[in-house]
Order: C-alpha cells, then structure tokens, then sequence
C-alpha cells in the first residue's frame, strides 16, 4: 500500500503525516475520520496511513512479540484464545502474514481476513473481512465501510467451535 500511496492518495507518507501534525491529531479514529472526510482517502489507506503516521503499524514496532504481550497484560487468561485461533488458520495451510498492532493482531493475505482481538477482561473478538455475507449464529454484523464486516465474541475458549472455524475459513478464501 505504501508503495502506492502517492498515486492513490495524491500524497507521499512523509506529507500525510505532516497533514495529520499540523491537524494535532493522536488517535487513530481521528486521523482516519480526518484523511476519509476531508481528503477523500478511502479507508484501507486512511487506516494504513494513522498506523504509519502513530508509529502503531507491526513494522514501525522493533519487537512484535512486545506488541502481542502488552494485549494480554491483565488479560493473560485471553491468550490461549489468539493462540488457538492462530493454529487453525496455520492449519488451512495457505500462507499469510501476522501483522501485531498495539491493541490486535491482524492476518493478511492479499488483504486482511482477521483481526484478533483481547477486547476487554472478558470478551475476545474476532473480526472478519466477510463484505456481503449476511449475519447469522455467532456472526454478527460490524459498521459497514470497516475493513472487517463482521465480529464473532467469545467469552470461553469452548466458545471456539466449528461454527467460528467455518467462518474464519471462509474469511481467510475471501482474502487470497
């Protein structure tokens, strides 16, 4: 994406982020609202270019396993969830890449699939890139212009069925 930046968005990164300084803007929800809103940056690349310009991206970080572990500090008991879901996606076989950010783990393809996520001391939450599938059983719809469609919440690591592994399944051919 970065590669490409310039001539889908009119700007280099180092211009987007002195745009996103001179905005004194700290959070990603705001650069992405600033960049889609008032400079017409879809949200893939206003997404990309708030992770970049934040330093929050896994390549901007110099230890990704740093990232992983500060999700679970206070909710190490949500780790055995990332470390099942990422043996079942490992198991489809396909490669595909784990990109941590500061607050979840991304999986991509040729575009993201996945996003694992320790919401909160009690929920974990998959999200998933599914645009144009309906809600149905523990698939639940997300905003519609966000790159995943979808969340599934688990609350108990049994929570992490074969309905949950279909749907990522699917998740992960939509992404290749």
């Amino acid at each position: 994406m970065i590669e490409n930046l310039k001539e889908k968005t009119g700007h280099s990164l180092d211009e987007w982020k002195k745009i996103i300084a001179a905005a004194g803007l700290s959070k990603h929800g705001e650069i992405v609202k600033l960049l889609k809103e008032q400079h017409s940056v879809t949200h893939g690349y206003a997404s990309e270019i708030a992770l970049k310009s934040l330093g929050s991206d896994a390549a901007s970080a110099s230890d990704t396993d740093q990232l992983i572990d500060s999700q679970y500090k206070g909710k190490e008991h949500l780790k055995p969830f990332y470390e099942k879901i990422l043996a079942e996606v490992q198991a489809l076989g396909g490669e595909f890449e784990i990109a941590p950010k500061k607050s979840y783990v991304s999986l991509k393809r040729k575009k993201q699939f996945v996003t694992l996520n320790p919401a909160s001391k009690t929920r974990f939450e998959i999200g998933l890139n599914l645009k144009g599938v309906e809600p149905k059983g523990k698939l639940l719809a997300e905003k519609p212009d966000s790159i995943c469609s979808h969340k599934i919440n688990l609350a108990d690591i049994t929570d992490i069925d074969q309905e949950v592994i279909e749907w990522i399944k699917a998740a992960f051919a939509k992404a290749g």
